[in-house]
C-alpha cells in the first residue's frame, strides 16, 4: 500500500506538473493532452455502438511500434471478442483511428486512480494486454481489484532501464506481481523480469511478434510498384535513410559528402525519410542541405513527368512510404540512433538489405542480434559511416552476404504470435 501512496500522493501530480508544463513548449504534449478531452464521452459512444460479443479484448500500447506487435493478436482475436485499444503517444493516433479491426479506439487517460476505476467500468474487459512496456500502475491495480487479467506481451526491458535500479525494484513489484502471464521477446529479457517480479510470476520467452507482423508486411510490398515519380530515372545505387532526425542527417550527410569523394566511379543516391516530416522538420533539412553541394528535390516538387537523373538526394516529406523505400533501395540505414534510439530496423533486414546505424540500439534486440550475426553495421561517427557505405558499395558479394543474413535472422524469429496467442487464450 506505501508504494501506491508515494504513485498516487507524489509522482502522478509530478508528472501531471510535467506534462502540462512540457504542452507549452511540445506540440506533441499539447496533441496528447487536447487527445485526451473528452475522450470518456467518446469511447462511451463507441462502446454502444460496438458489436455484442461475449469477450471483450483490451489492448494498449505506447506508440507505432507496439501497436505493430499487437497487430497480429488482434486480427486473431477479432472475430472471437470485442477489440478495445487505447494508445498513448500521438504519433500513432491516425494509424488506429484507421485501423478497421477495433470496436473502440482513444487515447489513455492519465494515470490517476480515478480515471483507470473508470476505464475498466465502461470497457469491462475480459483481458487486458500490455505491449512491450508501457504499463501503467493504476490501470494494472484497477484490473486486478476488478478481477480482470493482465498479460504483458513483446515484453522487453533493457539492461540499463531505471525499473531495474534497486530503489525501484520494490515498486515495480508491487507492479507485475498482478501480471499473470509476461510474454518476453528473450532469455536476458526473462531474466531481468525476474528482478522486479515475484517468484511466482510466470515469465514465457516467446520472442517479439513484430517479428511475424514485419515480415508479413514485406512480402507484400511489390518491387514493381512506381512510388514517386520519375523512379525510373533515379540513378543506383541507393542508400535508403529512414525515420531519421536532425542529429542523424547530420552525421548522415557528411558521411554521404565522403562518400561521394571516395567512390568517384560510383554514384550512390540517397533517398532521405525523416521521422515525421512536420513543416519544421523539413526546414532543418532544407537548411542542411543548403550547405552541401548536391543536388536535391522534395517528394513534393515532383511533377508527373519528372526526370530525377540529374538528382542527388529525394526528400520524403510524407508519410506512408517507407517500406516499399526500402525494397527500392540497396542498403539502409535507420534513423534514431544518434538521436536517443534507433527506431525500426527488421522492417530493411525482413526485405534482405544489410542495415547501418548509429550507437544507441540498447531499445532495439532486433538490431543488437542483426549486428551480432554480421547482418547490420554499427557506426559512431560520419567517417565509420561512410566507411561501411564504401565497404558495402565496393564489395557487392559482401553486401548481398549481409542481406541474406539479415533476412535469415527475421527468419528465424518468426513464430512469436502463435505462442503468445496461445497463452492469451489459456486466460480468456
Amino acid at each position: 500500500m506505501i508504494w501506491r501512496a508515494i504513485y498516487n500522493v507524489i509522482i502522478i501530480p509530478f508528472m501531471y506538473l510535467y506534462f502540462r508544463i512540457s504542452a507549452l513548449f511540445n506540440p506533441k504534449f499539447r496533441e496528447g493532452i487536447t487527445g485526451r478531452k473528452e475522450l470518456f464521452t467518446s469511447l462511451e459512444a463507441q462502446l454502444a455502438q460496438a458489436r455484442n460479443m461475449p469477450k471483450t479484448v483490451w489492448f494498449h500500447f505506447t506508440s507505432v511500434g507496439e501497436f505493430e506487435q499487437a497487430k497480429p493478436l488482434i486480427e486473431a482475436l477479432k472475430d472471437e471478442a470485442k477489440i478495445v485499444l487505447t494508445y498513448f503517444s500521438p504519433s500513432v493516433s491516425a494509424n488506429v483511428e484507421k485501423y478497421p479491426y477495433a470496436d473502440a479506439r482513444c487515447y489513455l487517460p492519465f494515470d490517476t486512480s480515478h480515471n483507470a476505476t473508470r476505464m475498466m467500468y465502461l470497457i469491462q474487459p475480459s483481458v487486458l494486454i500490455f505491449s512491450k512496456f508501457d504499463i501503467w500502475p493504476n490501470h494494472v491495480w484497477a484490473a486486478a481489484k476488478s478481477g480482470v487479467p493482465i498479460i504483458l506481451i513483446a515484453g522487453t526491458l533493457h539492461a540499463n532501464s531505471k525499473r531495474l535500479w534497486p530503489v525501484s525494484r520494490p515498486f515495480f513489484k508491487q507492479v507485475h506481481k498482478h501480471i499473470v502471464a509476461h510474454c518476453v521477446i528473450s532469455k536476458s529479457d526473462a531474466q531481468r523480469f525476474r528482478q522486479i517480479c515475484p517468484a511466482e510470476a510466470k515469465i514465457y520467452v516467446t520472442g517479439d511478434t513484430r517479428f511475424d507482423r514485419v515480415y508479413q508486411r514485406a512480402k507484400s510490398v511489390k518491387i514493381d510498384e512506381e512510388i514517386f515519380p520519375g523512379q525510373s530515372s533515379f540513378g543506383r545505387p541507393i542508400i535508403v535513410a529512414g525515420s531519421t532526425y536532425l542529429e542523424d542527417e547530420t552525421i548522415l550527410l557528411d558521411a554521404y559528402a565522403l562518400l561521394r569523394q571516395r567512390c568517384t566511379s560510383i554514384t550512390p543516391r540517397l533517398i532521405l525519410v525523416p521521422h515525421e516530416p512536420t513543416s519544421e522538420r523539413i526546414a532543418e533539412i532544407e537548411a542542411q542541405l543548403s550547405n552541401v553541394n548536391f543536388s536535391a528535390v522534395y517528394l513534393s516538387h515532383l511533377s508527373s513527368d519528372a526526370n530525377l537523373s540529374d538528382i542527388d538526394i529525394l526528400v520524403i516529406d510524407a508519410v506512408g512510404l517507407l517500406a516499399k523505400l526500402y525494397l527500392i533501395g540497396d542498403f539502409a540505414f535507420v534513423g534514431g540512433s544518434f538521436h536517443g534510439s534507433v527506431h525500426n530496423v527488421m522492417e530493411p533486414a525482413a526485405m534482405g538489405k544489410p542495415v547501418i546505424f548509429g550507437p544507441t540500439i540498447h531499445n532495439s534486440y532486433e538490431a543488437m542480434l542483426l549486428q551480432k550475426r554480421g547482418a547490420a553495421m554499427l557506426v559512431k561517427d560520419s567517417q565509420k559511416m561512410a566507411d561501411a557505405f564504401e565497404q558495402l558499395l565496393k564489395n557487392p558479394d559482401n553486401s548481398s552476404e549481409r542481406g541474406r543474413i539479415a533476412e535469415r535472422v527475421i527468419l528465424a524469429n518468426l513464430g512469436a504470435s502463435k505462442k503468445t496467442l496461445a497463452i492469451v487464450r489459456q486466460v480468456l
